[in-house]
């Protein structure tokens, strides 16, 4: 949902950019959501680097599933439930957007950031489960357990590239 931080998010915020302080990264990029752009905000003024919004960086679009919890699903729809966990490119959410969809939008994002930065570092901010996708994009591998995927967050990872181009997401 796109909600602000809230006093733990902005701490787990402030430890982040003090984590990757040595990182020497040269831009923080950020999806439009509220809690992205303010731990992007925070970061980039921590570092002393440029915050750039990305529009194209939003969550993935669940449609009508927006906003209902994981153990709802579980519950009333352990068929959708299974195959979202199993596979979750087969499943649209109700006026929503498939994974597949909202991986061919980050690779083509991220094709133009890569583009753009052929060597260095830079940071990119998004939600859960976009984060995933973005991961198993750069990575080049599946997609793994979105439901789980959207209970984690406060978290960051490195994903190397080609050297010397790193990605810190």
């Amino acid at each position: 949902m796109d909600i602000p931080l809230n006093a733990n998010g902005a701490g787990q915020a402030a430890r982040a950019a003090s984590e990757l302080e040595t990182a020497d990264i040269e831009v923080v990029y950020t999806g439009p959501c509220q809690s992205a752009v303010q731990t992007a905000q925070t970061l980039a003024d921590a570092w002393r680097v440029k915050l750039k919004r990305v529009d194209v960086l939003s969550n993935l679009n669940q449609g009508l599933w927006h906003g209902k919890l994981i153990a709802e699903f579980r519950e009333k729809q352990p068929k959708v439930y299974r195959l979202w966990q199993d596979s979750p490119e087969l499943i649209c959410p109700p006026e929503g957007e498939t994974v597949i969809a909202a991986r061919q939008r980050v690779q083509k994002s991220l094709k133009k950031l890569l583009k753009r930065h052929k060597q260095g570092v830079i940071a990119l901010v998004v939600p859960e489960p976009l984060a995933s996708i973005v991961c198993s994009s750069l990575k080049n591998t599946s997609l793994g357990d979105l439901w789980k995927s959207q209970l984690e967050f406060g978290s960051w990872e490195t994903v190397d590239l080609e050297s010397p181009q790193q990605i810190v997401v």
